[in-house]
C-alpha cells in the first residue's frame, strides 16, 4: 500500500492518506446498474390528469420545447454543478434560445407569453433542475418585470432587449441582512445629489448577483422615507458583491451579499414607478404565481424519477413497484401533484382575468410548497439509501425545496397574508409590540 507524503516547511515529512483513498469513484451507472440515474432524465409520468388539455396550442408548444432542452442540455450536468455549487455559464445561451426570459412582458424583444405559458415554462425548467428555474425567475419575473412595470420608456428600450435574450443577466435586490420577511423596513438609503443618487447599505441572499450585469436595487429615499427603485451596473464604483457559501439547497444559484458604499446612480437609472413598498407588490403578485409553479415542476420530476426507479429496482425477487406500500406512497405523491397543478392553473386564470388577490397568490404559494415538501419526503423514502444521492434527483430536489419554501414570503408569512384577507385582521406583529408602536 503506497503512502503519499509531503514535506512541512521545517523539512520534516508529513504522511498523507494512503493513495487508494484518492481513487476516483465509480460512475453511478457502474456502481449501481439496477437503476438509471437522473443524468438520463425519465419520461414524464406525473401529468395524470392531463394538464395539456387545459393549455392552448402555444402553451403546449412552450412546454414541449422547454422539456426537451432541459432533458437534453441540463440533466446530464446538473448533479456535477450542484455538487460543486458552481453555475454552468455555458448553458445560458441555450436557455436564452428558449425565448422564455421576460415571460409575460410584451414588446422590447420579450416573448409576451400568457401567464399560464410562463408558469408552465418555469415548471418544466424546475422539473429537471430547480436552480435553473430560480435563475430564470429572478432574472425574468423579478428584475425584468420591475423594469417593464415600473421603468421609464427609455429604461425599457435600453435594458429589456438584451435581458430577454439572456445576453445580459439581472438580479433583484430587496432583502437585507436584518430584514427578510419585514422587507418594507429596509435600511439601505438613497440620497439625492446633483445628477443622481448616492446609495449606501447592504443586501443579502440576492440570486444571480455575483455575475449580474444589471442590479435592480431597492432603497429608502432619505428625504421622503419611501422605498424607491434603482438600476445599478455591475462595475459601479463602491459596489461589492460576494458569494454566500455553504448552502444546502439551490446550490447552483449564486446568492450574494451586496455592499454599497457611496454608489452613484444617475437620474436616468432611478426607476420612476417605484415610489413606495406597495409598488413592489405589482411585481411580487406575478412572481409569487411563478414561484408557486416551481415546486409543481420539482414534484413532477421527483415523481417521474421515483416511478422509473420503482420499475427498475428489484428486491425480494420483484420490482419495488409491485409492493403495496410503494404503490401507496407513489399514488399519494401523484395525488398531491394533480392538486398542485390545478391550484396553480387556477391562479393563472384568476390573474389573467384580473381577479387574483394577494391572499389567493399567497395561499397558492404556501400550500403548494407544503405539499411539495411532503411529496419530496415520500420520494426520499421510496428510493431508500439511493434517496440521499443527488445522482437520483430526489435528494437534490429535497434540499432545493427548502429555500423555495422560504423565499418570496415564508410559508408562515404567506399564511398570514391570506389570513388577513379572509378575516380582516393583520397579525404580522405581536399584539404587545403593536400596542407600543
Amino acid at each position: 500500500m503506497a503512502i503519499n507524503s509531503s514535506k512541512n516547511p521545517d523539512g520534516s515529512v508529513q504522511n498523507a492518506m494512503p493513495s487508494y483513498f484518492y481513487s476516483p469513484p465509480l460512475d453511478v451507472s457502474a456502481a449501481f446498474p439496477q437503476a438509471t440515474p437522473a443524468s438520463t432524465f425519465p419520461p414524464c409520468a406525473s401529468d395524470y390528469f392531463q394538464l395539456d388539455n387545459l393549455l392552448t396550442t402555444e402553451e403546449q408548444a412552450i412546454r414541449k420545447k422547454v422539456r426537451e432542452c432541459m432533458e437534453k442540455e441540463i440533466a446530464p450536468i446538473m448533479t456535477e454543478y450542484w455538487e460543486k455549487a458552481k453555475f454552468p455559464f455555458h448553458v445560458i445561451p441555450k436557455l436564452g434560445a428558449l425565448r422564455i426570459a421576460g415571460g409575460t412582458i410584451k414588446d422590447y424583444g420579450c416573448p409576451g407569453l400568457s401567464i399560464t405559458g410562463s408558469a408552465i415554462a418555469v415548471a418544466e425548467v424546475a422539473r429537471v433542475d430547480a436552480s435553473c428555474s430560480t435563475f430564470i425567475l429572478v432574472h425574468s419575473s423579478l428584475a425584468m418585470l420591475t423594469i417593464a412595470l415600473c421603468g421609464s420608456e427609455a429604461q425599457k428600450q435600453k435594458y429589456l432587449p438584451s435581458l430577454a435574450q439572456l445576453q445580459t443577466v439581472a438580479c433583484w435586490a430587496l432583502t437585507e441582512p436584518d430584514y427578510g420577511s419585514d422587507a418594507s423596513a429596509l435600511k439601505t438609503t438613497a440620497t439625492k445629489v446633483e445628477g443622481g443618487w448616492i446609495l449606501e447599505g447592504q443586501k443579502r441572499w440576492i440570486g444571480n448577483s455575483t455575475f449580474a450585469d444589471v442590479l435592480v436595487v431597492f432603497a429608502r429615499n432619505a428625504s421622503t422615507n419611501q422605498i424607491n427603485g434603482f438600476i445599478i451596473k455591475k462595475d459601479a464604483p463602491g459596489l461589492t458583491v460576494t458569494k454566500i457559501e455553504n448552502k444546502i439547497g439551490l446550490r447552483i444559484v449564486q446568492n450574494g451579499d451586496i455592499v454599497m458604499r457611496k454608489v452613484f446612480v444617475p437620474d436616468e437609472d432611478r426607476i420612476a414607478g417605484v415610489n413606495s413598498f406597495q409598488d413592489t407588490n405589482k411585481v411580487l403578485a406575478v412572481s409569487r404565481v411563478m414561484v408557486a409553479w416551481q415546486p409543481i415542476g420539482i414534484s413532477m420530476g421527483i415523481y417521474d424519477m421515483c416511478h422509473r426507479y420503482l420499475m427498475e429496482r428489484k428486491q425480494f425477487g420483484a420490482p419495488l413497484a409491485a409492493f403495496q406500500i410503494s404503490q401507496q406512497k407513489l399514488v399519494q405523491m401523484l395525488g398531491n401533484i394533480q392538486a398542485m397543478i390545478l391550484v396553480g392553473w387556477r391562479l393563472c386564470k384568476l390573474y389573467e382575468s384580473g381577479k387574483m388577490t394577494p391572499g389567493q397568490a399567497s395561499l397558492g404559494k404556501s400550500w403548494i410548497t407544503l405539499r411539495a415538501r411532503e411529496t419530496a419526503a415520500l420520494g426520499r423514502e421510496l428510493l431508500g439509501g439511493n434517496g440521499i444521492l443527488a445522482d437520483f434527483l430526489v435528494a437534490k430536489a429535497f434540499c432545493d425545496l427548502e429555500p423555495i419554501y422560504t423565499y418570496e414570503g415564508t410559508y408562515d408569512i404567506n399564511t398570514l397574508v391570506t389570513g388577513r384577507e379572509v378575516t380582516g385582521f393583520a397579525s404580522f406583529k405581536p399584539v404587545a409590540q403593536r400596542s407600543r408602536l
